[in-house]
């Protein structure tokens, strides 16, 4: 287990230096809101700068008009939401759900740590598990790396909301959300809309292929982790096709809109692909944007 750990931390030594070379370099906190901006000094006012920019209580007492002016924060602030639920115990051919969103997880730590940024990592299954705070360091992001590698799942459903109002009371200045999901949780829209109003969040939705689609098999029965139920069924049945697209379809809309109402920014990671890839290309579209 130990030497499997250190081989995979290896890996993602060696995934982040790509991700950072080839995109991340010199602009990583180009792509997000971030912190924005801080205060730093008063100046004098000249003509044609912006009054709205004005101290009025300290120009009060110096007797004449004095500006706030400003400087962008050095460090971001980068928390990752990594759902290790039951239902994340799950893949069909290259891995496993809860390994994507370890691995995720720790390129972004690790990302986050070569740019100087302090980092944090909340791990949720049916209630929150664990909490790392935010903070930098070599040691600090192996530490996240192996307790991301290593958590164990446990049955049980995924209590996101939760994990968002968690959040919001650890994250005292604004800074990047990344939530790693499957996104198959109830009740948890408007906490995201309150973290999301503060901070820039990124919903990376996890899936799998065989979540959408059995192919052409007979009767089979499968076994639901967070319910601790076995169901079989047959994928050719035209009953059950209807029923499996109307709530693969229903749960799709709605992820969506929750997602997008909230004011989150959605990349869908699939455990059949190369998530470095996947991560360049939204990284690299979403720089455009800015």
């Amino acid at each position: 287990m130990i030497e499997d750990i250190q081989k995979k931390v290896k890996r993602i030594e060696l995934v982040t230096r790509k991700v950072m070379d080839e995109m991340l370099t010199g602009g990583y906190k180009s792509h997000f809101r971030g912190q924005g901006v801080q205060f730093s000094e008063h100046r004098a006012y000249t003509h044609g700068d912006d009054i709205r920019h004005i101290d009025w209580k300290v120009s009060a007492r110096s007797k004449e008009p004095l500006l706030k002016q400003y400087e962008e924060e050095r460090e971001l602030n980068v928390f990752i939401i990594a759902d290790l639920s039951a239902s994340l115990e799950f893949g069909s051919k290259k891995a496993f759900k809860k390994d994507l969103v370890a691995e995720l997880g720790a390129v972004i730590s690790y990302a986050a740590s070569m740019s100087g940024d302090r980092v944090g990592v909340l791990i949720v299954t049916q209630e929150v598990k664990k909490i790392i705070p935010l903070k930098k360091g070599r040691n600090h992001v192996l530490r996240i790396i192996r307790d991301l590698l290593s958590f164990q799942t446990e049955p049980g459903g995924t209590n996101l909301k939760q994990a968002f109002e968690e959040a919001s009371h650890l994250m005292k200045h604004s800074g990047i959300v990344f939530v790693l999901s499957d996104f198959r949780a109830e009740n948890y829209e408007k906490p995201l809309k309150q973290l999301a109003r503060k901070h820039d969040v990124v919903a990376i939705q996890i899936e799998d292929p065989l979540e959408y689609s059995f192919g052409k098999v007979g009767p089979i029965t499968i076994f639901d982790p967070e319910t601790q139920q076995e169901i079989t069924f047959n994928p050719q049945a035209y009953s059950f096709n209807s029923e499996f697209n109307k709530a693969k379809s229903e749960f799709e809309i709605k992820t969506k809109q929750t997602l997008s109402h909230s004011g989150v920014e959605i990349l869908k990671v699939n455990t059949h692909e190369d998530y470095v890839d996947r991560l360049l290309r939204f990284f690299k579209k979403r720089k455009k944007k800015k």
